[in-house]
């Protein structure tokens, strides 16, 4: 029995619903792993290949590195192979991996070779990893290979083991993602002997690898993290069986870690990071702090902190950038909001002596304000070199930059020395002393608090030397002067420090109180905007002013095609990538600059996800912005797209809403219309056929000396009289129906019988100008029907055949029971129904051709679809693929009652009710 305790919430059941139907819809990964080149991944990955082949999987190889390996090569045979993409790169012609050419091809299986590739420039994405995740997306089941050194998270310890940088990894969570991993592994010694024997590399390529990267210890060291990370993987999937068949207790970890990351920290900060998440199965967060500092940096320290928290999130971390004009209260106050119990910050391999005397250092901070919080060290590796993403400076503004502040404050503190003189006469020292603190807030607020803390020091000692008695001397005649100018420098500073600070503050709330206006404008106009064009009018309005760059917003079109809006002019229209565009409206994720698809691209396009669907893609150019890299204005660009998307959704379904509201009220216009018009002509209708008949049947038996022709037209009259008359009873009957005025007389009806009088009752000339076959099988179960409203089903799809096609094109009526439905199906093989109109042909007043000269109102199919409907079934239009159209009745079939009881209820199968 269960256990209470441990049995899953209905939130957690609920999830993993959802994951299980994403899952469904995704293909299956299957990697194989290992611990260097050489170990036979590709001859393991081809060799299953060839299984699956052989018990008759559609099996595609999209591309196999075989490295000159003969027996590698051997294995490709008799395998379907994808044809390479060819890209000019410079000199070179580059041969890569074509995915568009795979999911129009769409096999069961795919291989694909070196999942940590890095494509040609100008591919579609930069790293054949995210190739292969668009395929898994797409629902194909891709067998790849890997090496343990292209982990993200591993390669620096790689590096460190065998002092070879490793640039080209992929995200730890495209391992953890594969559904199966097969470890192919090789002892140290065998794949040193492969090597001397040359099957891994040539011969001069093998000896260069033996002496630096594949030596034994290396080697020994890389297996024993490849089997590592393999177990981990394995007990991953051992904790996910548990939970989700056994119903054991799984430790659910509530560790959370909040990552420091600055323009000092290299890349191995958020690598640690990443893999002491994974290890304590933790959520894990990575922020960076825009102080004060930042802001005047550099524009590489500032790209370099960016980079960080674009590979913080290629690992899996959410990451915020934040203002403030001190790090560890910015990071406290992230810690408190975010409930993050850990914080791990960069450790540098000195403190300077200052920063360690003060106390003022990020880590001294958090001690001493959050000692509830886990602060976790990682030591800085000054030995690192230099990269992108390391081996920068700390974030200080350039030597010109502080040149030219510090200048500045001389010259205030000056020419407020100056200005002070002609009022020596005027005002005592004391109110003199206001004017040089006054020069300090003008400093620190136009220039910061280094600047004022100078003119703080630079004004005690200008108002001493000018105007403290003895003057031009820096000697004191009163001790009480002393006090004065400690009190002067104290305040000074002071009000530099507060008033730097509050700039500071001052600009960062401005901002977001601008951003904050600019989504109140957005969503208040956006709520009173009728169509889309001015949804796209105002959208692209406000995205433009808020984030000071070009944009042009596309929606979808009634063909469910990109466009952009008709108001819009051609010079304002940004150049964008038709097709990459509609890459990110099917996918619904962004493109283009600065994301994982076409980053060299000079756009950004971004999906305007609604509710219920895509509504559309916002393309902007995100010029100097960094629109695309900073978290905080990604997330305001996102919450602008949503509400963009929002307010298309609301306008397309107002759309919606009011034409079924139309299509209601017309609907009921045209019933009474029909109800009113069969009644009035049903009365004149009658008495034209019968006098019709009455005329018919005399001039054929007393025929005059214009007889014949009098007989004809008395025939053509009686014919169209039919014909009339047949018209209004379909009006009738559809008004009937749609009222809910039919009550059905079902009894048990055979199926033969009812098709014997739907044939009797079908112009019968038309009916012997087509060869007839007729399929019913003797055993066919009875269905419990009205036999008049079945019987005129059968005659209206008679009916049409007879009419849309040629005289001596075979036509038909089979029966088959399909499950617990009996099918009726009436075929013919004439010119068949237009593409796209199998449904169509079914609506009130429709016809399958428009333009068809062959007359009728098309209320026919119309009436055949009530009644089966009626009785619970369906009915059905398609092409055959021999030619011509089938029309398919299915009715439910119900269990029949014993004979003796059938009798004693008057229920007896009995033919058609006349």
């Amino acid at each position: 029995m269960t256990d209470p305790d441990i049995r899953p919430s209905p939130d957690a059941l609920l999830a993993q619903v959802q994951q299980d139907a994403e899952q469904a819809q995704r293909g299956r990964l299957k990697l194989f792993f290992g611990a260097s080149p050489g170990v036979g991944k590709t001859y393991a990955m081809l060799m299953a290949a060839r299984r699956l082949r052989d018990e008759g999987v559609d099996v595609c190889v999209g591309l196999v590195e075989t490295h000159g390996r003969a027996e590698t090569a051997r294995l490709l045979e008799g395998l379907e192979q994808i044809p390479l993409r060819e890209v000019r790169h410079g000199a070179h012609l580059l041969r890569e991996f074509d995915p568009a050419a795979a999911l129009a091809r769409r096999p069961a299986v795919l291989l694909v070779d070196e999942l940590a590739h890095s494509n040609a420039p100008g591919s579609r994405h930069p790293k054949r990893w995210q190739d292969v995740e668009e395929l898994l997306d797409a629902g194909i089941d891709l067998y790849t290979t890997l090496n343990v050194q292209h982990l993200e998270s591993v390669s620096d310890i790689v590096g460190g083991i065998t002092g070879v940088q490793v640039r080209e990894t992929l995200p730890d969570r495209i391992f953890e993602r594969a559904d199966e991993v097969v470890l192919v592994d090789l002892p140290p010694d065998d794949l040193l002997q492969r090597l001397k024997d040359g099957k891994v590399y040539l011969p001069e390529q093998a000896a260069h690898a033996v002496r630096n990267f594949f030596r034994k210890g290396n080697l020994l060291a890389l297996r024993q993290l490849a089997l590592r990370l393999t177990a981990e993987q394995v007990e991953g999937e051992m904790r996910d069986y548990r939970s989700r068949r056994v119903g054991g207790a799984v430790w659910d970890a509530a560790e959370a870690l909040l990552v420091c990351a600055g323009p000092r920290d290299d890349i191995g900060l958020v690598r640690a990071a990443a893999r002491l998440a994974d290890a304590l199965h933790a959520r894990w967060h990575v922020i960076t702090v825009e102080t004060p500092a930042l802001q005047g940096a550099s524009e590489a320290q500032r790209d370099h902190a960016l980079a960080l928290l674009q590979r913080a999130r290629d690992l899996g971390a959410q990451t915020a950038m934040l203002a403030g004009p001190h790090a560890a209260e910015a990071a406290l106050a992230y810690a408190r909001t975010h409930n993050l119990n850990r914080v791990v910050l960069g450790r540098a391999p000195r403190w300077p002596w200052w920063r360690r005397v003060l106390g003022r250092s990020t880590t001294a901070v958090l001690a001493r304000q959050a000692p509830d919080l886990d602060l976790i060290l990682i030591t800085r590796d000054a030995r690192s070199p230099p990269t992108a993403l390391a081996g920068l400076h700390p974030a200080l503004p350039s030597a010109d930059a502080l040149m030219r502040r510090y200048l500045a404050a001389l010259l205030i503190s000056g020419a407020i020395t100056l200005l002070a003189s002609p009022l020596r006469s005027y005002f005592d020292l004391s109110n003199t002393v206001m004017l040089f603190m006054l020069g300090v807030v003008a400093v620190a607020l136009r220039f910061g608090r280094g600047p004022a803390a100078l003119a703080a020091v630079v004004n005690v000692l200008a108002f001493d030397f000018f105007y403290v008695p003895p003057r031009f001397s820096f000697a004191v005649s009163d001790v009480q002067y002393v006090f004065t100018f400690s009190v002067m420098l104290g305040v000074g500073l002071l009000i530099g420090h507060l008033t730097s600070h509050l700039h500071f503050q001052a600009r960062v709330a401005g901002q977001r109180e601008r951003r904050t206006h600019d989504l109140y404008e957005l969503s208040r106009e956006l709520s009173g905007a009728l169509t889309v064009d001015q949804v796209a009018e105002i959208g692209t309005r406000v995205v433009q002013a808020s984030f000071r760059c070009r944009a042009t917003l596309l929606v979808l079109g009634l063909d469910e095609r990109l466009q952009p809006s008709a108001d819009v002019a051609a010079d304002a229209l940004l150049p964008f990538d038709a097709e990459l565009a509609r890459w990110c409206l099917q996918r619904g994720a962004p493109a283009g600059q600065g994301t994982d698809t076409l980053p060299g691209a000079p756009l950004f396009y971004l999906p305007l996800k609604a509710p219920m669907r895509v509504r559309g893609v916002l393309v902007v150019d995100p010029g100097n912005t960094r629109l695309s890299t900073i978290p905080e204005l990604r997330r305001l660009l996102e919450t602008c797209a949503a509400q963009i998307a929002i307010a298309l959704e609301r306008i397309h379904f107002v759309s919606v809403a009011q034409d079924t509201l139309l299509a209601m009220q017309a609907e009921r216009m045209r019933n009474s219309l029909l109800s009113a018009l069969s009644h009035d002509l049903r009365t004149p209708l009658t008495a034209l056929v019968g006098t019709a008949e009455v005329l018919s049947t005399r001039l054929a038996a007393h025929p005059p000396g214009d007889a014949a022709t009098l007989h004809g037209q008395a025939l053509s009259l009686l014919q169209q009289s039919r014909r009339l008359a047949r018209m209004v009873d379909d009006l009738l009957d559809m008004a009937r129906l749609q009222s809910g005025q039919v009550t059905l007389r079902q009894d048990w009806q055979s199926v033969e019988e009812l098709v014997g009088s739907a044939l009797r009752a079908v112009d019968a000339a038309a009916l012997a100008q087509h060869p007839l076959q007729i399929d019913l099988p003797a055993d066919f179960p009875l269905v419990r029907a009205d036999a008049v409203l079945l019987e005129r089903v059968l005659v209206n799809l008679l009916d049409n055949a007879l009419k849309f096609t040629p005289p001596g094109t075979p036509l038909g009526v089979r029966a088959r029971v399909r499950g617990a439905e009996a099918e009726i199906t009436v075929w013919d093989r004439g010119p068949g129904l237009p593409a796209g109109r199998e449904r169509a042909v079914f609506e009130t007043f429709t016809r399958g051709d428009p333009e068809s000269p062959i007359p009728g109102v098309g209320l026919g199919l119309a009436i055949c679809r009530a009644i089966v409907e009626a009785h619970g079934g369906r009915v059905t239009a398609a092409n055959a693929p021999e030619g011509g159209a089938a029309f398919n009745v299915r009715l439910p079939l119900h269990e029949m009652p014993p004979l003796d009881a059938a009798a004693e209820l008057g229920t007896e199968p009995a033919g058609p009710t006349p």
